[in-house]
């Protein structure tokens, strides 16, 4: 018994002795450096298996979705799993009042029912070169950062054009640790990417606001497209005669489940750490970042989210904004808390003041390395006058109303029409972008809505950024109305030709400079730009200056510190591993959270007058008939699970990877105690919150009854135990006798 006891517990990629979590978003080209870990925690890949740039790997599965998440294929024929709320923006684009994709979902019978998406793209990772060499030798330690900035473009551009030669991959080279390293990345992006299946907003944005961040969860967070190529198989535009993509490599989906302590490896490409930063970044985003957004942020949901409530169609066209918004809204809220719970700020202290003595100990690393942190200082106690009037720029005028940026939009078309050899083929190309760009923002547009917007907006802006960096045009209007914004607002929306698609139109018809220089919409929005980008803005550049070479050398610094601990970069939207566990977690005195949640707890939840926590009656009736098929666990279906990956913003939608190379999660989502996360990983706390790939397939399967997706897909099946075949030998007879 103890044999068969011991086997059962060596199968598969579970029973580690030692749980533990593993900080770092690795670059998969150096894989060998972090191999012999993932391999003594339970991995049975080789490194050729993961990355590779001679055989197929599973790099080649994964893509960048969109311009901002993680997608993976789950079959030869271009099958593509991303998250809901990835999806989203173009569940949302579909639907309407007759279609309401995002409340009933939507699930293409066939290929020729599945839906376009103009603009939408996926993009595969051909290879990853180090080209630090050829940078570094263009540069020298006596350039100002413009001259290096210059210098680095220059030589990029170089580089980039060479690894692409006559193909159709594009490339980038991007800087790593502060700009101490440069690594070039190729790319190939298909262009034609339909919309497959999603379910109701019901299932995939199940808990909405309240349950986003937060475990324990209980939404299935996926959504389906598919890559269509030309004939050759080569990325083409939208075409019917298109056909589902061939890839190099595609996931197999596992049945198998996970159990605590199980090894699993995440792929994707998370978007922006700040794990380098120093004290007085962590005390700005303290004193001002965070709250400044949050409070814009609020405002502008707690409007739309009024009409939203009071009619359907405005529900439809403002639901992706509302979720773009509310996103990052409650993560600065969460990032806040953490920094503070955790006491990050005294934790950087504590690394620059060995950094300081390290320093001073030698001379000669005193001379390298001494104006590391004078030079961040300095640049901090300059940014830190300007970081809430930016903020305002940014996220009370670029994306407070829309009638400004769309006003914004028809600069370059005002600059052209007033050249006196003004080109007439070029004014007819902008007329055309910016009417395609009219009809786009018209789609999903409410003038009431974004009128209570700009008061709101104009308002906040007048009352919280100093006076002396306000521009004088909302100094006089506020003084004309006598602080009046909604007054203002709604003589603006009156008269402004950029709150009417007609109005629009016919600008776009004869178009005048003097009339989008008339405009109030116009004036507003150049007032604000304007002034910041004349007056204020170049009192930052020496500040920026200043940050990026004290930057560049604490970074350096750090590393030549601490030679035997593996530095990784920082995110930056690039192709990255990370490898762990699953793992529960305890996140306060007393509080132990299970690693997984089961739909028992979607009908714990259920709150029919709440629309976040509505329960669909099909879900239900599934529930209570336990009709799981081979999805559950005997009469248990889990829905999701924890890893202790390292993972942030552009990782939503990356596999959830097991031992085998097989598909067993979606990320989707971290937890609220390590919302500090993005500035510093705390192993004890950080969680990754994954949907079950068998709640996936469950409710493809059984909710939808889409079982041709189920049909592409090649599904690894539980795998029997050692100790299971040794059984069935004993009760079919087979001599065990000497064992």
């Amino acid at each position: 018994m103890k044999r068969l006891l011991f086997i059962a517990l060596a199968a598969g990629c579970m029973f580690r002795f030692n749980a533990r979590a593993d900080e770092g978003m690795w670059m998969p080209v150096f894989i060998e450096s972090i191999y012999g870990d993932m391999k003594e925690m339970g991995l049975k890949l080789s490194p050729e298996e993961i990355y590779s740039i001679n055989q197929s790997s599973l790099k080649d599965a994964i893509a960048i979705f969109g311009r901002g998440c993680t997608g993976e294929l789950i079959s030869d024929q271009g099958l593509l799993l991303t998250n809901h709320h990835c999806g989203y923006g173009r569940i949302q684009a579909h639907s309407s009042i007759d279609h309401d994709y995002l409340s009933n979902g939507f699930w293409a019978e066939s290929m020729k029912d599945e839906l376009p998406n103009p603009g939408l793209t996926a993009t595969f990772l051909i290879r990853i070169e180090d080209v630090t060499g050829r940078v570094l030798e263009k540069l020298n330690a006596n350039m100002s950062e413009s001259d290096r900035y210059e210098a680095i473009a220059e030589v990029s551009g170089v580089i980039e054009k060479e690894s692409t030669g006559n193909t159709h991959y594009n490339a980038s080279v991007r800087t790593f640790y502060g700009g101490n390293e440069f690594y070039l990345f190729v790319y190939e992006t298909y262009t034609d990417v339909r919309l497959v299946g999603a379910p109701p907003s019901a299932i995939g944005k199940f808990g909405a606001d309240t349950d986003n961040w937060m475990w324990p969860r209980h939404t299935g967070d996926f959504s389906l497209f598919r890559i269509y190529t030309g004939k050759d198989g080569k990325p083409a535009e939208y075409s019917e005669d298109n056909i589902p993509m061939k890839p190099r490599r595609h996931l197999p989906v596992s049945l198998e489940g996970v159990e605590k302590g199980d090894f699993a490896m995440i792929l994707g490409y998370p978007g922006s750490t700040e794990r380098y930063l120093t004290s007085f970044g962590v005390r700005m985003a303290l004193d001002i970042t965070n709250q400044t957004i949050v409070s814009i942020r609020d405002k502008k949901l707690k409007i739309m989210m009024e009409d939203m409530r009071a009619s359907d169609g405005i529900r439809i066209k403002y639901a992706s904004k509302y979720a773009r918004t509310s996103n990052y809204w409650k993560y600065y809220i969460g990032q806040t808390k953490g920094l503070k719970r955790l006491d990050v700020y005294e934790k950087k202290l504590q690394l620059e003041e060995e950094f300081l003595n390290w320093t001073e100990s030698d001379p000669e690393r005193k001379t390298r390395y001494g104006e590391a942190l004078v030079l961040i200082e300095d640049a901090y106690n300059t940014l830190s006058q300007y970081e809430m009037v930016g903020i305002y720029l940014r996220e009370a005028i670029t994306r407070g109303s829309e009638i400004l940026d769309f006003a914004a939009a028809f600069s370059n078309l005002k600059a052209e029409l007033e050249k006196k050899d003004a080109d007439q083929e070029k004014i007819d190309k902008m007329v055309a972008g910016l009417r395609e760009r009219s009809s786009s923002h018209f789609k999903d547009y409410n003038a009431p809505t974004d009128q209570k917007l700009l008061a709101a907006m104009l308002e906040m802006y007048y009352q919280n950024v100093p006076s002396a960096q306000q521009p004088g045009w909302l100094k006089s209007t506020a003084s004309g109305y006598k602080n009046d914004f909604s007054a203002f607002a709604s003589d603006l929306f009156k008269t402004s030709c950029f709150s009417d698609p007609e109005k629009v139109e016919s600008l776009l018809q004869k178009p005048s400079a003097k009339k989008i220089e008339k405009d109030i919409a116009y004036q507003a929005v150049r007032a604000f730009y304007n002034f910041y980008y004349e007056e204020l803005y170049p009192n930052t550049g020496p500040a920026f200056d200043k940050l990026e070479a004290g930057n560049r050398l604490f970074i350096r610094g750090l590393r030549d510190m601490m030679p035997d601990r593996k530095f990784y970069p920082d995110a930056n939207f690039t192709m990255r591993l990370t490898y762990g566990q699953v793992l529960d977690y305890f996140p306060a005195d007393a509080v132990h959270y299970n690693y997984f949640t089961t739909l028992g707890g979607v009908m714990e939840k259920e709150d029919p007058s709440n629309w976040e926590f509505v329960v669909p009656d099909k879900l239900k009736t599934l529930f209570d008939n336990r009709d799981f098929g081979r999805y559950g666990e005997g009469d248990v279906m889990k829905v999701c699970f924890l890893t202790n990956h390292d993972i942030t913003g552009g990782n939503s939608g990356s596999p959830v990877i097991n031992c085998n190379g097989e598909l067993i999660g979606l990320a989707f989502d971290g937890n609220w105690e390590a919302m500090s996360g993005d500035i510093a990983f705390e192993p004890e706390l950080q969680r990754t919150i994954n949907v079950d790939i068998r709640y996936v397939l469950f409710i493809i399967d059984k909710y939808a009854g889409a079982q041709r997706l189920i049909d592409e897909m090649d599904i690894a099946e539980k795998r029997k135990m050692p100790s299971e075949e040794i059984l069935e030998e004993v009760s079919t007879g087979t001599d065990m006798e000497g064992e």
